[in-house]
């Protein structure tokens, strides 16, 4: 299984990743492109600017268009949008929809770990609350609303619940042999906002 999840800062997106290729056999974690981009010699702006952002999306698209087969991604190119999109950038403009497309298509699964009622009781304090809440609303926007027809067929999970019951949600929304191709072929799309 591919799965990828996107979320603002500060609401337990890597612990889920770790959790979640514990539980999943063979399944390796995809660090972050912030992390992967420092490893690479990129020297960040801190807080980041538009163009770390947009560096960052390109080198998340790059890692989602790998071939491996068992791996869970520490963020997808749609976080960088996000972001982009709360700092004023026209993101429209200049994403490129064919490869963000090929790049969301290739997970077998999406899941959002918004800001909930959940993270913010159990969670620390997150820096840049401004950003990371508008970064949230966008992030929401672009998979609801779809604005750049790239989420169309994309399976997609949404956690909003207790922590603890995460990994579980997340697996049960994970295709069954068989499945995968078939929702693929339809183009149709699940998501589930109270999981």
């Amino acid at each position: 299984m591919r799965i990828g999840v996107s979320g603002p800062h500060g609401t337990g997106k890597t612990t889920l990743v770790e959790d979640l290729c514990e539980r999943l056999a063979g399944h390796v974690p995809v660090d972050e492109p912030f992390v992967l981009l420092e490893e690479e010699g990129y020297g960040f702006e801190h807080p980041p600017s538009v163009e770390d952002y947009w560096a960052q999306y390109s080198r998340c698209v790059r890692s989602l268009c790998s071939p491996a087969p068992r791996v869970v991604f520490d963020r997808t190119p749609l976080d960088f949008l996000a972001y982009l999109a709360a700092l004023g950038a026209d993101v429209g403009a200049a994403a490129d929809p064919l490869a963000l497309r090929s790049a969301l298509a290739s997970l077998d699964l999406l899941v959002i770990v918004p800001i909930s009622h959940e993270t913010e009781r159990v969670l620390p304090r997150a820096e840049l609350p401004r950003l990371r809440a508008a970064m949230n609303d966008a992030l929401l926007d672009l998979i609801h609303d779809d604005p750049l027809g790239v989420c169309r067929g994309v399976r997609t999970i949404e956690l909003r619940g207790p922590l603890e019951g995460r990994v579980a949600a997340v697996i049960a929304a994970l295709p069954r042999p068989g499945e995968d191709a078939k929702r693929r072929g339809s183009g149709e799309s699940r998501t589930r906002p109270g999981a």
